[in-house]
């Protein structure tokens, strides 16, 4: 699944190619994805002008200026770039946005895990799938202060926790584990075991392993294609994570699997021995 950092490559690799582009025409060819889309409201996008992109979470939001914000989410195995109109479609393109400089704005997905939603902009911050997300662990507003207060008392395991999009909007399972390998704690701790000192070192590991898949293109998964249908690169720096009973960087241990809340997680049993 495409994580935070992916989308933000994607974001930042579409600003140049799509502000101030007007949309000419919207075509869908498969409306089944996790939610059907609303094909004559994606219509109501023609003719408007794209003046902002952002991403809140793992979600995009393309801003224009018709009052109208297309929130985009790309589930499993979404994908989404810009192509000249003349280039050959790709299997499982569902969605095509042509732009006025003739390229297209092209949406594939195999799975139909994605979403394509079209929201007023002045009240797109109420939508149910953004209202309820807490911090972006890029911002200044997540410090180790902040978890150390909301977790007191708390028995969640810490892997668990830096995965659940109310306390920290974004962090999925790449980086959770290798945000947790580079701090030294172990995935199953319970939050309410963790100082305020680890949970600092944790925040900055943390921005440390974004800031650095983002600097690299994201990580090659898949189904991952940055904004001109380029693979991420990122998988080479990954220390834990997918390596299970391969040696440890640093001390040679065994990387163990175990998996948590249904996702598998990998660590490190003697950098990270509790």
């Amino acid at each position: 699944m495409p994580e935070l950092p992916e989308i933000e490559t994607i974001r930042r690799g579409l600003v140049p190619l799509l502000m101030g582009r007007k949309v000419r025409e919207v075509r869908v060819r498969e409306r089944r994805l996790r939610e059907p889309i609303a094909v004559r409201g994606l219509a109501r996008l023609r003719g408007a002008t794209i003046t902002g992109i952002r991403r809140r979470s793992k979600y995009l939001l393309l801003e224009t200026d018709s009052g109208l914000t297309l929130l985009i989410h790309l589930g499993m195995t979404g994908q989404l770039w810009v192509a000249d109109a003349a280039r050959p479609r790709r299997p499982h393109e569902h969605v095509v946005i042509a732009l006025d400089d003739g390229r297209e704005l092209r949406f594939a997905d195999a799975r139909r895990f994605g979403l394509l939603r079209l929201l007023k902009s002045d009240v797109a911050h109420r939508d149910p799938r953004l209202k309820g997300l807490g911090p972006e662990p890029l911002n200044g507003g997540l410090t180790g202060e902040t978890l150390y207060r909301a977790t007191r008392g708390r028995k969640k395991p810490v892997k668990n926790f830096l995965m659940d999009t109310r306390a920290i909007a974004g962090v999925g399972n790449i980086y959770a584990c290798e945000a947790l390998y580079r701090c030294g704690l172990n995935p199953k701790r319970a939050v309410r075991r963790i100082g305020r000192a680890a949970w600092d070192r944790l925040v900055a590991n943390l921005r440390d392993v974004l800031n650095e898949s983002i600097s690299a293109g994201g990580t090659t998964l898949r189904d991952f294609l940055n904004a001109e249908g380029d693979v991420g690169y990122f998988a080479v720096s990954l220390r834990v994570y997918d390596r299970a009973g391969e040696p440890c960087g640093r001390c040679g241990a065994r990387i163990r699997r175990i998996v948590q809340a249904g996702r598998s997680t990998f660590y490190c049993p003697r950098c990270q021995p509790r």
